[in-house]
């Protein structure tokens, strides 16, 4: 149990460019270092975008930006993920962030993944969406539940699920009966709010999360330029559907659901807090939801961490190929090692 700063980020991504919006997460994870952070958080699909394209034009109409995103889109391992593990070990840093995933052979399907990175530079592992959201459907394909892990850290037990996640009370739990202290939740700027106010809805949902599991929630958000909106729309109508505020909110909760920091909203910035994991403690007398409170002989949860795999191979004797692994696995077990 110790104290230590945390920071999250509320920016914009350079639109749809990989290689300048690795650039410029380096260059923020050296500025959350040097203002003293020990873990800094970044927006949901940060590298290099958010689809907006899904939520304004027909399927038939969004494919070349479905094009771009997937040249601008990052495997795991891979020369990307390589600069953000480097920028993390010479920073001594733990990073969350949220990237666009390809699979290594497969070609053609998109992952909404964060990536959980160690301050000594080595990848813990990678959270893929386990169902993308309404529109997004359109993008990217479901995650699965290796990913849904804890992972521990010089910074406490760290988990951590995107956006929509946050609302899902199944996976919630599962981190909280891992043992999560601190909650990474993270989400792309959500400008379309004549019908839903993204802020308030960002605040409800951490919040909560905090207050039932008695941990920290660190919360970060993106912002969307003009630029990109520039990209996007092609009609008056369709900017005017950017013009809503409050649509990013980027804080940090304490165990008793109340801010520790921030909020920052529809604001570049970042948000830094002080953590004390020992805050966690008394709360946890009233409430402790994996523990004495609660009866797991009435209530409880399974969990299949099994990843998804198109092709399972067996020997003709029906015993499985013990030596061969999906190109998935290696990095389960690199984090199961440490």
């Amino acid at each position: 149990m110790k104290t230590f700063k945390v920071a999250a980020v509320q920016t914009a991504p350079v639109f749809l460019n990989l290689k300048a919006t690795v650039e410029k997460t380096c260059s923020l994870i050296g500025e959350a270092a040097r203002n003293g952070a020990a873990l800094v958080a970044f927006p949901e699909a940060f590298i290099p975008a958010y689809p907006y394209w899904a939520w304004l034009e027909t399927p038939l109409e969004s494919r070349r930006y479905y094009t771009m995103l997937y040249e601008n889109a990052m495997t795991i391992p891979g020369p990307w993920i390589d600069a953000l593990c480097k920028a993390a070990k010479e920073n001594h840093i733990i990073v969350v962030v949220g990237v666009n995933e390809i699979d290594p052979v497969r070609t053609g399907t998109i992952y909404n993944t964060n990536v959980i990175i160690n301050n000594d530079g080595h990848l813990l592992g990678r959270h893929r969406k386990l169902v993308p959201t309404y529109a997004e459907k359109l993008v990217w394909g479901n995650g699965d539940g290796s990913g849904l892990r804890v992972y521990e850290t010089e910074c406490g037990r760290i988990g951590t699920l995107l956006c929509g996640e946050n609302t899902n009370t199944l996976a919630r739990f599962a981190l909280l009966a891992q043992g999560e202290q601190v909650h990474v939740a993270n989400f792309p700027a959500f400008p379309f709010t004549e019908w839903y106010e993204e802020a308030e809805a960002i605040r409800i949902r951490c919040q909560a999360h905090a207050f039932e599991g008695k941990i920290f929630v660190i919360v970060s958000t993106s912002l969307i330029d003009e630029g990109s909106i520039d990209l996007l729309c092609r009609t008056p109508e369709q900017r005017r559907l950017f013009e809503g505020e409050r649509y990013a909110l980027t804080a940090v909760f304490g165990p008793d659901g109340r801010y520790v920091a921030g909020p920052l909203i529809d604001e570049e910035g970042i948000v830094y807090a002080d953590i004390d994991l020992n805050a966690l403690i008394a709360p946890k007398l009233m409430h402790d939801i994996t523990g004495h409170y609660n009866q797991f002989s009435v209530l409880s949860l399974r969990l299949n961490r099994a990843p998804h795999r198109p092709l399972i191979e067996s020997a003709e004797d029906g015993e499985a190929n013990a030596d061969r692994k999906d190109i998935e696995l290696p990095l389960d077990m690199e984090s199961e090692r440490r």
